[in-house]
């Protein structure tokens, strides 16, 4: 007991995470040219959190967060059937495809009020099962493991078509259209069981500077109903204002960062969002091979499982768009990438 009270007590020193990123400098460089651009004066290793902008300009938040009307996106998409979209201010231009099924471009034109869309049958069931099958050997060779309860995390550090999944340039192009950036795939995590996890928005976790440029798919590996955990949404949540560490009894200081059992007083904040405005929460009955990508706030969990002999396969990408900071708010520590 008292060891695990020393190991707590190490993790919360803002000093440790900064001796850690250190170690690991090398993942931090792509926060230096944002640093400078947003005109934050801290060293990469250093702790950083939503406190830090404080002051500074807001930056160019993601396009469709914008006050652009159905008709200004409606010409973006019509505009040419394919773009440039710049991966810094300057030069690097990247071209992607907008070339998108109608499905998708009438989805797209909903973004703005809704906060997510959904790709039918995006991935064969084959493909599905070759995934599940990977998982397996991944977790019984050793190579992966179960962390944080029933999640497999950067199982694509492991897996050729799990990063392939991941990178596929269909998912990519619509991900990089609805932010405007280019987008890179950030972390996968696997489920063999439903989440059950309380309603949040992602970027308590994974934050950007401007707010915004995470998003988000997860991908049904099986059929999944309302009796095996099936993820659940609030349509529209995406537009409340960002829930981050400054709004709800975090703790920490100078020294240290807030206590992790200080995220049910988070859960309980976004409780309390949820009771209090009038979004209604949808559940997303998949199909084995459907996908549901979502804005970087939108609020969303998993319902409890029924059956408790069930599964539910399921996979989710994490993508940040390029050129902007990239840092986990919670934990105040910047992306390791």
């Amino acid at each position: 007991m008292a060891d695990n009270k020393l190991v707590d007590f190490l993790r919360s020193l803002k000093v440790t995470y900064s001796a850690y990123n250190l170690l690991h400098s090398s993942q931090l460089a792509h926060n230096k040219a944002p640093y400078k651009n947003a005109g934050l004066r801290k060293a990469l290793f250093q702790s950083i959190s939503s406190k830090d902008f404080k002051g500074l300009p807001v930056g160019d938040i993601p396009w469709m967060d914008k006050d652009v009307s159905y008709e200004d996106v409606k010409q973006k998409l019509r505009a040419e059937q394919s773009e440039y979209i710049s991966t810094n201010k300057e030069h690097n231009k990247k071209r992607i495809s907008t070339n998108f099924t109608d499905d998708v471009k009438e989805q797209i034109l909903a973004w703005k009020e809704n906060g997510y869309l959904v790709l039918k049958s995006f991935i064969t069931p084959q493909v599905a099962d070759s995934i599940n099958k990977e998982i397996e050997d991944l977790l019984a060779e050793k190579k992966v493991e179960f962390t944080l309860g029933n999640k497999v995390m950067f199982a694509n550090k492991q897996s050729k078509i799990i990063q392939s999944i991941a990178t596929q340039k269909s998912i990519t192009d619509i991900l990089s259209f609805i932010l405007g950036r280019e987008v890179v795939p950030f972390q996968t995590i696997n489920f063999i069981t439903g989440s059950q996890q309380h309603a949040h928005s992602d970027s308590i976790h994974m934050t950007t500077y401007p707010l915004g440029y995470l998003i988000a798919i997860w991908v049904a590996l099986e059929d999944v109903d309302e009796t095996n955990g099936p993820l659940c949404y609030y349509p529209g949540s995406h537009k409340l204002p960002y829930i981050l560490n400054h709004d709800y009894e975090r703790g920490g200081n100078a020294l240290t960062v807030g206590a992790d059992s200080n995220y049910l007083k988070y859960e309980e904040k976004i409780g309390e969002v949820v009771r209090t405005t009038n979004f209604t929460k949808k559940i997303f009955i998949a199909k084995k091979g459907d996908v549901l990508i979502w804005h970087a706030n939108l609020i969303h969990g998993g319902e409890k499982i029924t059956n408790p002999n069930s599964t539910r396969k399921s996979m989710v990408v994490h993508y940040f768009a390029k050129d902007v900071i990239k840092y986990h708010e919670i934990t105040e520590r910047p992306a390791l990438l």
